[in-house]
């Protein structure tokens, strides 16, 4: 069993980064998990729906960025990525099914989630 001096340090180090992350707004909290989870990757899925049909599947998505503008940088209503399109929509990257760009709306009816396969 470890005794109180040993674990001093990793308790330390856990309350630091409590108190930063407290000290942070939220959106500085959002981005720093943003970038985390870049570095880290990701696998996401992207399902976009007509109504209550799935009419389009991308996977092995790294990120998910939102456009912004050239001139005054404030972010644009769409969103875009790079994936993999499922096109027989099976939840597998096929031989022949390529990687490709994509944008999505903000009114685009879409869920994203992190493959749990």
């Amino acid at each position: 069993m470890k005794t109180i001096q040993t674990l001093r340090p990793a308790l330390w180090s856990l309350m630091l980064v409590s108190a930063l992350l407290a000290a942070c707004t939220q959106e500085q909290q959002n981005k720093l998990g943003r970038e985390i989870q870049n570095w880290t990757g990701a696998n996401g899925v992207l399902e976009v729906y007509a109504g209550d049909k799935l009419v389009r599947r991308f996977l092995k998505i790294d990120k998910i960025s939102t456009a912004l503008g050239t001139d005054d940088g404030k972010p644009r209503a769409y969103r875009f990525g790079y994936g993999v399109l499922d096109e027989n929509l099976n939840m597998l990257a096929d031989p022949g099914e390529k990687k490709v760009y994509f944008e999505i709306s903000d009114y685009t009816n879409a869920v994203f989630f992190e493959n749990p396969r």
